[in-house]
């Protein structure tokens, strides 16, 4: 089919184009502009400008049968905003919401939506998250995935569209950001970390599998109308997840123990819980649903997707590691 893909040039869109070229789709890029990056040869660029309550998106939706949807204000560790809210509601609410609708009259069939596990909550205890659970959202960017997501339910009710929802917990891969990138240079560099004795799970998806799951989600059947929770597999602890960095690296990990508590407490002090819950803390999803229903599985292991991911951190040289 003829696929309309947003958030096109960016970390999961870089993944995706080529596995939708690859299932024989034709597809058009929405890109802010014809200098927004480089496509996947075969994907066709198409300008939209800023994505918000007024995009046009006529032009872009002529003839297209699909959509996913990836674009988004991404989640920012240290916001520095005074009203976070409105400028993530106007991207991920907002923005999402014109799509959709603008969708439903171009008579668009399919509506995959990439939303985040933050639509859950920020921490399992215990019991991972599953579809079931009631959405409880605490920043701004979760709260407005679910905005989006709803709203979404209703363009698709309204137009006879099938929508569905993919929501993803930390990608990794190559080209991440963030935490992930940071942690990735210290694993690199040796720098010991105080985190031995971390009894956390802690689910995680490769960006080629959360790409191969968003194009399975495009494909089968049946997954109109569904909300998926996906994943690598099994969650992973933050030790093991260091250790396995480490090897992948070619590097030996070098873990501590500390107290949790005076982990947690010396993380308040610097202004930083927030990084230290995602180190220390449980979010873990069982992913059983989209696995039975569309009998997805990740074609590329954790151990695996590490490896790819040192090895694109090993060519960038100095542009990381400086």
């Amino acid at each position: 089919m003829r696929v309309l893909v947003t958030g096109a040039t960016g970390f999961v869109g870089n993944a995706l184009l080529p596995e939708l070229l690859r299932a024989g789709h034709s597809v058009r890029a929405a890109v802010w502009s014809d200098l927004g990056g480089d496509l996947a040869d075969g994907a066709q660029a198409i300008e939209v400008g800023d994505i918000g309550p007024e995009t046009n998106w006529d032009e872009a939706l002529e003839g297209v049968e699909g959509i996913i949807h990836l674009a988004a204000r991404a989640h920012v560790m240290n916001e520095t905003s005074s009203d976070p809210l409105a400028l993530y509601r106007h991207v991920n609410t907002e923005g999402t919401t014109r799509l959709a609708e603008a969708a439903g009259r171009a008579g668009v069939r399919r509506f995959v939506f990439l939303s985040s596990i933050k639509v859950n909550g920020e921490r399992t205890e215990g019991c991972p998250f599953n579809e079931a659970f009631v959405p409880a959202p605490e920043d701004a960017y979760g709260i407005t995935k679910l905005e989006a997501e709803q709203a979404l339910a209703a363009a698709a009710n309204q137009f006879g569209m099938e929508a569905v929802i993919l929501r993803s917990p930390l990608a990794y891969g190559p080209g991440v950001k963030g935490n992930f990138l940071r942690l990735l240079g210290i694993c690199s560099n040796g720098l010991p970390l105080p985190l031995s004795t971390i009894r956390n799970a802690r689910s995680l998806i490769y960006v080629g599998n959360l790409a191969n799951a968003l194009q399975i989600s495009l494909d089968h059947e049946a997954a109109a109308g569904e909300t998926f929770l996906v994943s690598d597999g099994e969650p992973v602890s933050t030790p093991d997840l260091v250790r396995g960095i480490a090897a992948a690296l070619g590097t030996r990990a070098r873990l501590f123990p500390m107290p949790e508590t005076l982990l947690r407490g010396a993380a308040g002090a610097l202004g930083k819980s927030a990084m230290a819950e995602r180190l220390i803390g449980s979010l873990a999803v069982d992913d059983r649903k989209i696995r039975e229903i569309l009998a997805w599985h990740p074609p590329i292991s954790m151990i695996e997707g590490l490896r790819e991911t040192a090895a694109w951190y090993g060519q960038q040289g100095d542009v990381l590691k400086g």
